[in-house]
């Protein structure tokens, strides 16, 4: 998620770095109920599940269907699914699509999303790279096999690709939203300050969250949805386009009790940030990076432009901050309404409370957990938390 030549001197890192049709519920920045939980504790990271071990890891995620099992994705271009219970000792392949994706450095296997009506029509959702016929995002959607636990590899429907000018910063996490549509986060496209200004350019997908409708016709790819925050236009900004300027958001999350959809921006030397999107909503990079100017002697003008939540310095607290989610659990009840986030560089692990638009540290203290790729939560909204080199998975428990 940083920069390729940071991460490879760091460590062993070769990745990274929801029905209606129309809706006014879109994600917005709503007042939290964290500060009404002002305990503090202190917390362990425990192994999940002690009899397993996962390629690269990069989501975990479950299907909203009923049942008790999660879902795994391999960076290299694979999906397994297992039941969730600690004593699980083993994870069939869900999906196998190695040999479409090309993974590797920040590429590969990024982002899985369940349809929301997945208990009945069998649809979700991926994120992958790809290098032929060149180097692209590609949004597609897969069908489980009828009477079966797993996927039908053969019944892709590309809805979505757009070109990628360099191998990192390709973002790759999507979700639905209470709305029902589709979120898609695309990070500005690579190399190293974004040198050809995609977060900020409106006629490209790229630096952008998006989002799409895709309840339409099965002749159709997907709709945009009416009140996204270009519709219409006529300056041929692109219409999938729900907010912009960002470099790399890596993870995001929709918090179900506010509806705030959370995410953790990679920055580049200085700055790490969490931010709180809001529809149509500019966040600045590259001509700032945090609340920083990100070139002091260029455009530094930040009007318009919206803040993080929070930030911190890269240094100690580490220098790729890995987006989290609300806790929204029952195990852990310090915790509930916190914002759970980590640094893949240093594993440190923040819990936030959050109002008056700025999160604050919690001052909870939670054990590190080493290269942290994502955050995850099953059925129950308990939370996980990926380790990228060991392969192992986490949760916490009360010290």
């Amino acid at each position: 998620m940083k920069k390729i030549i940071i991460l490879i001197s760091l460590a062993a890192f070769s990745a990274f770095f929801g029905f209606s049709c129309e809706s006014s519920s879109d994600p917005t920045d709503k007042p939290d109920d964290s500060t009404a939980n002002p305990v503090t504790g202190e917390y362990q990271a425990v192994i999940a599940f002690p009899n397993l071990m996962f390629d690269d890891p990069v989501e975990f995620t479950h299907a909203g269907d009923g049942t008790n099992k999660v879902y795994v994705i391999e960076q290299r271009g694979v999906i397994r699914v297992f039941d969730n219970v600690s004593t699980v000792a083993q994870a069939p392949v869900f999906l196998d699509i190695d040999a479409r994706v090309d993974a590797g450095g920040e590429m590969g296997l990024l982002g899985l999303a369940f349809h929301p009506d997945f208990k009945t029509n069998g649809y979700f959702y991926v994120n992958y790279n790809r290098n032929l016929p060149s180097r692209q995002t590609v949004i597609s959607r897969f069908k489980v096999n009828q009477g079966s636990t797993t996927a039908d590899a053969s019944s892709e429907k590309i809805l979505l690709t757009f070109e990628q000018p360099y191998t990192n910063h390709k973002g790759g996490k999507m979700a639905f939203g209470s709305d029902g549509f589709l979120y898609i986060a695309t990070g500005d496209g690579g190399s190293g300050g974004d040198p050809q200004n995609h977060a900020q350019n409106r006629k490209d997908l790229l630096g952008k969250i998006l989002r799409i409708n895709v309840n339409v016709a099965e002749t159709e790819k997907y709709s945009i949805p009416a009140d996204n925050p270009y519709v219409n236009n006529t300056e041929g900004f692109m219409p999938e386009i729900y907010a912009y300027g960002l470099r790399n958001p890596w993870r995001f999350s929709f918090d179900a009790t506010t509806n705030n959809l959370w995410v953790g921006d990679v920055g580049q030397n200085e700055v790490e940030e969490i931010d709180i999107i809001t529809k149509g909503g500019n966040y600045g990079w590259k001509v700032k990076e945090g609340d920083d100017c990100f070139y002091a002697a260029g455009n530094c003008n930040q009007s318009g432009l919206i803040g993080p939540v929070f930030s911190y310095r890269q240094g100690t607290d580490g220098r790729s901050v890995t987006g989290g989610l609300v806790y929204r659990g029952t195990k852990l009840p310090d915790l509930v309404g916190k914002y759970i986030f980590g640094d893949y560089v240093s594993g440190k692990i923040w819990a936030l409370n959050y109002s008056a638009s700025k999160a604050t540290n919690s001052n909870d203290k939670i054990d590190n957990v080493g290269s942290i790729s994502a955050f995850g939560e099953d059925a129950a909204k308990e939370l996980y938390i990926l380790n990228y080199s060991s392969g192992k998975i986490y949760s916490l428990a009360k010290k």
